[in-house]
């Protein structure tokens, strides 16, 4: 038997491609989740200082929602990686 016949019933090749996209995609997602959360907290205090209170909400919303979900995000990664 070639090693390589033999690697292919050691690893499931198809498992750890879905692996490999799923593990970038997530984290590319949970980076852009994490970068408007920013985003949406510096402009909040910009537009705050800027006196436009309106605006200032707006992104200071923007920024708690992105917030929550990067902090969910986290969570449930944890959830699933100790769940077995």
């Amino acid at each position: 038997m070639s090693m390589a016949a033999l690697l292919a019933t050691v690893v499931d090749t198809r498992a750890l491609a879905e692996t490999v996209v799923a593990a970038v995609a997530s984290g590319i997602g949970i980076t852009i989740v994490f970068a408007v959360a920013i985003f949406g907290a510096a402009r909040f205090a910009e537009l705050g200082r800027e006196g436009r209170p309106a605006a200032a909400l707006a992104y200071g919303a923007l920024a708690v929602i992105c917030g929550l979900a990067f902090a969910g995000a986290i969570v449930a990664g944890i959830i699933v990686m100790t769940s077995g």
